[in-house]
């Protein structure tokens, strides 16, 4: 099983072939909304023409061994099998003997057998979203009638199992389920997830003029989020409780992206999840019509960087705009953060949330700052017996056994 990461590659783009288009209106969507900066378009389906121009451009400009492919949306599965069956074409026509892998995000609803065994044949990962149980997938991930989806996304779970389809669960912290975290977690257990990615869901409200009602970090000057985001808070407690349950019985077993990330940064290595490293910007997401942005959560106006049919993805990931995206994750902190103690592990986070004070004033605090500081301070005993065995070529999960003789 494997997990797809960008890291160590020195360039990323991630895809969009039906741009914000989707079969689901789930209420704290930061994407779905992006369909207002192309309303003039009547479809937003990335053309056969584009999608080779893409492919055979990204292939030329990434210069590892293995490449990969991120297909992301609004809902990937929009575009039906025969698109991906042609991406695998133009992918095997320009990969000049290099290793190719995919990853596909969906919503996981309109899964079916035939997807199943697309995936399966070609061995692509898929991310599935879901929130958790029930009660709260179904409160904020509904369908364009208003009802809930969790049904239809656990028969997509299902046939995947079915099938034998390596898949990652991707869940939404929210204001609901933050409050509950053990049984978040168990759930996922129980559907034989063992590879889990959760993100705090953190947005403020700007009215843009042509309709889009999410701010960028740089619009507005409130700091009063939407009544769905997750606090602070509920942030510290979720991961804490949620630790403590991973790390006396499943280390090695359960692979909860945040805690390896964590671990990463203890242990001095690059981590899995960009929102935790040092700097950004290498990772951009390029829209169904050929626009490229900085970053897939900073699809703004005064974020994009160009189009790839008027400058190419070196031109514009290596660009001095894109370069100084990325350095200003660590060179935006303000000092508290810099002389936090946790600074190594939590590097700002994602920029994104950054639009809080510090305590002397200055700008740049991640709204989240509380919540995660509480979360490496409880982490750190662990995480420092973890590093040492790592470091003594041994494995972490020996933490386990070490937890199990003390509580004797």
């Amino acid at each position: 099983m494997r997990i797809a990461t960008p890291f160590a590659r020195p360039m990323y783009i991630m895809a969009k072939p039906a741009g914000a288009t989707c079969n689901l209106a789930c209420k704290y969507c930061y994407y779905l909304e992006k369909q207002h900066l192309y309303k003039d378009s009547p479809q937003h389906l990335m053309s056969s023409g584009l999608l080779e121009k893409f492919i055979s451009e990204y292939m030329q400009s990434v210069t590892t061994p293995e490449i990969l492919f991120t297909w992301h949306g609004g809902e990937t599965l929009i575009r039906h099998v025969d698109f991906y069956e042609h991406v695998m074409r133009i992918e095997q026509k320009y990969a000049r003997g290099r290793h190719v892998e995919n990853c596909i995000q969906t919503n996981g609803t309109l899964i079916n057998d035939k997807w199943c065994e697309f995936f399966r044949n070609n061995g692509w990962l898929v991310g599935v979203s879901i929130d958790g149980p029930k009660e709260y997938h179904d409160a904020y991930r509904k369908t364009r009638g208003g009802n809930g989806s969790f049904d239809r996304v656990m028969h997509g779970i299902n046939l995947l199992n079915k099938h034998h389809v390596e898949w990652n669960a991707l869940a939404v912290v929210n204001n609901l389920n933050g409050d509950h975290p053990l049984e978040f977690y168990h759930f996922f257990k129980d559907i034989q997830c063992r590879y889990l990615q959760f993100t705090p869901i953190v947005e403020r409200v700007y009215q843009h003029s042509d309709g889009r009602s999410l701010a960028a970090v740089d619009e507005g000057d409130s700091t009063t989020v939407t009544d769905f985001s997750v606090t602070p808070e509920q942030w510290g407690n979720f991961t804490c409780r949620l630790f403590d349950e991973w790390v006396r019985k499943d280390v090695g077993e359960t692979f909860v992206q945040l805690f390896d990330s964590t671990l990463a940064n203890w242990a001095g290595v690059a981590p899995g999840v960009c929102s935790l490293s040092k700097s950004c910007g290498h990772a951009g997401a390029m829209e169904w019509n050929g626009d490229v942005y900085s970053c897939d959560h900073f699809v703004f106006p005064q974020y994009k960087l160009g189009n790839i049919y008027q400058k190419s993805l070196v031109e514009m990931m290596f660009s001095p705009r894109q370069m100084d995206f990325g350095r200003q994750k660590i060179q935006g902190l303000p000092m508290q953060c810099r002389s936090c103690r946790y600074s190594f592990a939590c590097n700002g986070e994602c920029p994104k949330n950054r639009f809080c004070q510090a305590a002397n004033g200055e700008p740049g605090l991640n709204y989240l700052c509380r919540g995660y500081y509480q979360f490496f301070d409880h982490v750190a005993p662990y995480m420092n017996f973890m590093k040492q065995e790592l470091d003594a070529h041994r494995p972490p999960s020996n933490i386990m056994a070490k937890i199990a003789t003390l509580s004797h």
